[in-house]
């Protein structure tokens, strides 16, 4: 109708991944069999601690190249999965020869999304103490929402012998930027955040230093808000003098956008060559 305010979205529509995408357990199943199976036929260091809890850990896949060290942060919305689905998200830059971690953390709510945070943190000065290397992240929806997070740190505040461009990019598949329309949906109910706590937590609100990039991917078949959300937290981070990308995969939902990490011909692996210097 002319002159007739736009409709307010439906948030819960919106982020409800698992809803959109029907076919999501034989995805998320087929992750799962594809993780075991690289685990299987590569080298590997399993369990590395990076803190005291039993899912401080990450699993270390080498490779023969030089400079920094990819880390994959996996999604779940903050409250679900841990890194033995993902595996195989080190097969297309372990080819190109990149080496890449595959990091879990603890789970809301058992513990709030700020410690989370944290241990995403402690994980990243974790991997360069113990490889001498910076560190890429890179990950996918809750864990886009990580990645971002852990460019916008001041390393030297958390460790003085830190670089402080310990982060010098990421790539954020699917990410969550600007967390408030979070607050009224279902998925709040693990994750119990405030309007202020939400606010607080959101990338899009906190500035990386200058220097870094970042790539946030989002596949061209997911939600309207989803798309926003990559859309905006790069239009922002590029007025504050970000280096920024955002990248629409055609046809990806929520659940196959992370596919191309396993091929190292892909776009999403091209990223992460080019993000590393590679």
């Amino acid at each position: 109708m002319p002159g007739s305010l736009p409709m307010s979205p439906d948030y819960e529509a919106e982020y409800n991944n698992r809803a959109r995408v029907p076919e999501h357990p034989g995805i998320i199943a087929g992750w799962s069999s594809d993780a075991a199976a690289y685990r299987a036929a590569m080298p590997h260091e399993a369990g590395l601690a990076y803190g005291p809890g039993e899912r401080h850990r990450y699993d270390l896949f080498p490779a023969a190249g030089e400079g920094p060290v990819l880390l994959f942060i996996h999604g779940g919305y903050w409250q679900a999965l841990d890194r033995s689905f993902f595996s195989h998200m080190a097969a297309g830059p372990n080819a190109r020869g990149l080496t890449a971690a595959i990091m879990e953390y603890d789970l809301c709510p058992n513990v709030p999304m700020a410690a989370i945070v944290e241990q995403t943190r402690q994980a990243i000065l974790d991997l360069w103490r113990r490889t001498g290397r910076r560190v890429v992240p890179y990950g996918h929806s809750a864990g886009g929402h990580l990645t971002a997070m852990a460019l916008a740190v001041d390393w030297k505040a958390l460790d003085p012998a830190a670089p402080g461009d310990l982060t010098p990019a990421g790539l954020a598949i699917s990410g969550l930027f600007d967390l408030p329309p979070l607050v009224g949906t279902s998925i709040n109910k693990a994750l119990g955040m405030s309007e202020a706590e939400a606010r607080r937590l959101s990338p899009i609100v906190h500035m990386p230093p200058a220097g870094r990039r970042l790539v946030a991917a989002v596949g061209g078949a997911e939600s309207a808000e989803y798309l926003r959300q990559s859309r905006d937290i790069c239009r922002v981070w590029q007025r504050h003098g970000i280096d920024t990308t955002c990248l629409e995969l055609a046809g990806a939902n929520h659940f196959t956008v992370i596919a191309g990490l396993a091929d190292p011909d892909s776009e999403l692996t091209g990223q992460l060559v080019s993000l590393c210097g590679a």
